[in-house]
């Protein structure tokens, strides 16, 4: 995903626009209307040049060509056929600006209180006439390689999504206005799930209206969960362009360029660091927990911006925490970060180990760094969580544990999946019987990540010192983590891994077999490789009385089985109620009230073990080797 923005919200010349642009370190821009005093489907090709060419010296790309195409209700054949024209100079300009993404209608519009509204998604017939308008459309728009996104705009989201369900082009979709219907959404439907998870199915654009956005009060209109909307987007893996129309109403005051920068500032702040495990992960409303601490939060700085930055969003979300200071080697990131959330920053860790008032550090930085920086925190008194995995060999996650033991000081793992429903279901299934005697588990984690994802910040991913391997660690290390919750250690292991599309150290496939002593055989792969971009899991066990199944991500859609005699059924036998929001939430419950980690520094340490031991096994030939 990336944030673009239309252009002409400044109602000012693109070409003034572009270098502001440039000042506030977008990347992307979108193209409406005012160039030259004219929209962009009547740019002339010199015209266009010049434009690629402000936007090559400014170092930005076109997003989306947010087009007014077909933008009237069942036109005539005249205005039809100046549509069709239309649509040649948005050929045009797709061309020269390079940028395939264009914004269309579909000769359906209807105002917010006509009684018409929604009867695409009802009316055969109704669809039917307009896809024999829009056909010439089609055909051409395919024929120029263009990636055409409909907006539900003077139409219902389903009446877009019938359309294009109708048109059958894989990759067309849904410019989806979130505001738009957004507000008259019964409150009764307040948590919005199904809908956010229809919508997102289909969208391949997103846009955002000031109106939304929770950091402009003054606009009192209902405002969008863009946290859940964003973190949704992310975990359907694709490249989604999110724009910011503006749309600052005219009776409001505010002035436009101004309103633009907090609507651009407010969704940097809640942009997703790393995408979900899925869907219903992302969109699910956030919970609030009481604590008894509020008035005496625990007080955490985070150390490494980069999912770090997502880590900051869940602390300033969580009762009972505090984000008291953020750090990055990279100074400009800290001063973002820092910001954003109006706290302390800095790139030099010693000024918050110097900080008496701060009780945590939340490290988020490469992994091969994580423990020596959690003994440099140990040193000064602070308690210590850490994201997966624990570090890149078991030996650093020992001295680090020792040390932590000495100082008497709290040290934890960021395992995720332990603080969320599913997993917990799973064990408490497994605890009470329900598959009887366990005899075979398999796992698998299918992932895209490009050469760009790998060359980022130093090209510290899929290398032995500081990511601790590839595909296994980075990735594979949650499914390595559930396993052993499940099942336990193995008794002993064999892996093959190979490096197949990227240039890196470690392997970007990994296939490991692990043996029980009282007969159960688990299997776990896991690949950076994949061709589509998503995180496509399959989790499978079964024993002699029952079998379950996850998946999420993939073909299949996001679902849970479980099987027994009776059949299957998506119902948990032993549902969980939560109780964390995650692991800073639990981690500074166990620090005021004294009781234990749901995933302590052994538990990382443990998965890292089982790690090296299967990295043991691929560096010789993928033979077994025995756990101790």
């Amino acid at each position: 995903m990336f944030i673009s923005l239309f252009s002409d919200e400044f109602y000012e010349d693109a070409h003034k626009v572009i270098p502001i642009l440039h000042e506030w370190g977008m990347t992307h821009v979108d193209f409406r209307g005012m160039i030259n005093g004219k929209p962009i489907e009547s740019q002339t090709q010199e015209e266009l040049i010049k434009l690629k060419m402000t936007l090559d010296e400014y170092g930005l790309k076109t997003g989306v060509i947010q087009s007014s195409l077909c933008k009237v209700h069942l036109p005539d054949k005249d205005r039809r056929k100046a549509e069709e024209e239309k649509l040649e100079g948005i050929i045009r300009a797709a061309e020269i600006l390079d940028c395939k993404y264009v914004r269309s209608f579909n000769y359906w519009q209807h105002k917010m209180d006509d009684p018409a509204l929604g009867e695409l998604a009802m009316r055969p017939d109704a669809l039917s006439m307009v896809l024999e308008m829009y056909a010439p459309i089609a055909k051409r728009a395919k024929e120029a390689g263009l990636i055409l996104g409909f907006e539900n705009c003077g139409q219902t989201p389903d009446e877009a999504i019938t359309f294009i369900k109708a048109l059958g082009v894989p990759e067309w979709g849904l410019a989806w206005d979130v505001s738009n219907m957004f507000e008259i959404l019964p409150e009764a439907q307040g948590d919005c799930v199904d809908y956010f998870t229809k919508a997102l199915t289909y969208a391949n654009m997103i846009h955002v209206k000031s109106r939304g956005v929770s950091a402009l009060p003054e606009l009192d209109y209902k405002k969008v969960p863009w946290e859940r909307v964003l973190a949704g987007a992310a975990a359907t893996g694709r490249d989604i362009p999110v724009s910011i129309e503006t749309h600052v109403p005219a009776d409001s005051g505010l002035d436009r360029a101004e309103t633009t920068k907090r609507c651009y500032d407010y969704i940097k702040k809640v942009w997703p660091a790393s995408a979900p495990p899925d869907m219903k992960t992302a969109l699910t409303p956030g919970l609030h927990f009481d604590r008894p601490y509020a008035d005496n939060p625990v007080r955490i700085v985070v150390v490494g911006l980069g999912m770090g930055k997502n880590r900051c969003a869940q602390i300033a979300e969580t009762n009972g925490v505090k984000l008291v200071g953020v750090c990055d080697i990279n100074k400009e990131k800290a001063k973002e970060v820092g910001e954003l959330y109006n706290v302390p920053y800095s790139d030099d860790i010693r000024v918050f180990l110097d900080d008496e008032s701060v009780e945590v550090m939340y490290i988020v930085t490469p992994t091969g760094t994580h423990c020596e920086i959690a003994m440099q925190c140990f040193e000064k008194g602070k308690h210590v969580l850490t994201t997966k995995p624990m570090d890149s060999d078991y030996k650093k996650c020992d001295a680090a544990i020792q040390m932590a033991k000495e100082k008497n000081l709290l040290f934890g793992v960021d395992f995720d999946f332990h603080f969320r429903g599913p997993l917990t279901e799973l064990k408490q299934a497994v605890e009470a019987g329900y598959f009887g005697t366990i005899q075979y588990a398999n796992v698998m984690l299918n992932i895209k990540r490009t050469d760009e994802y790998y060359d980022a910040n130093g090209g510290w991913r899929g290398t032995w010192a500081l990511d601790g391997g590839g595909a296994l660690s980075n990735q594979g290390i949650h499914e390595i983590n559930r396993l052993i919750s499940i099942l336990g250690v193995p008794d002993k292991v064999r892996t093959i891994t190979a490096t197949q599309t990227h240039s890196i150290e470690a392997e970007d496939i990994g296939i490991a077999e692990w043996s029980y002593k009282n007969g159960c055989i688990a299997r776990i792969s896991s690949t950076t490789s994949f061709p589509i971009s998503t995180w496509y899991t399959r989790f499978e066990l079964f024993g002699d009385k029952g079998a379950y199944v996850l998946c999420s991500g993939g073909p299949e859609g996001n679902h849970t089985y479980w099987g027994d005699t009776n059949g299957w059924t998506e119902k948990a036998p032993y549902p969980y109620k939560r109780e964390w929001r995650q692991a800073s939430d639990n981690f500074a419950y166990c620090l005021r009230m004294g009781t234990k980690l749901v995933v302590d520094a052994e538990d990382g340490r443990t998965s890292r073990y089982v790690l090296d031991k299967m990295y043991e096994s691929a560096k010789n030939e993928g033979c077994w080797i025995e756990i101790n």
